[in-house]
């Protein structure tokens, strides 16, 4: 095959293509077989759905407003979270600092966890009592801050 004998073979390609039997009887039969299939729903079944709808719209807006107090509820409590150690855990009410107080609590529970395995080494020691430090001038930041 040369290279006309391709560019044949890819216009013809472009031509239109009619099937080899005629399909829309086939589609029309069908169609009319479901529609005469399908009857409209008895009044009881429809007043039934349009309860369930009322009554499951009712049900998740309850839900979703429960949710949505249960959630101010935790921004606007002042009692710190504690941890699994009894460590008191801050989370600030400004957001600006609030990347900084995760961050800082991470590495808290990642040097304790780590004390717990090298519980004599001065080196983990330190480095938590600087990364305590860092939490507490954060407090006083947003403590100044008000």
């Amino acid at each position: 095959m040369n290279e006309l004998d391709w560019h044949r073979q890819m216009r013809a390609l472009r031509e239109p293509v009619s099937p080899r039997r005629d399909l829309w009887p086939r589609i029309d039969a069908a169609l009319e077989f479901n529609a005469a299939e399908t009857k409209a729903p008895p009044a009881r079944a429809s007043r039934k759905q349009a309860w369930l709808l009322a009554a499951s719209f009712v049900g998740l807006s309850l839900l979703a407003g429960s949710l949505n107090t249960r959630l101010q509820q935790v921004e606007t409590s002042s009692t710190p979270l504690t941890d699994a150690h009894g460590v008191d855990r801050w989370k600030p009410t400004d957001p600006r600092l609030a990347g900084a107080a995760v961050e800082l609590d991470a590495a808290r529970m990642e040097l304790q966890q780590a004390i717990e395995q090298a519980p004599h080494s001065p080196a983990l020691q330190r480095l938590l009592d600087r990364t305590e430090k860092r939490q507490s001038q954060l407090r006083q930041m947003e403590h100044q801050a008000g």
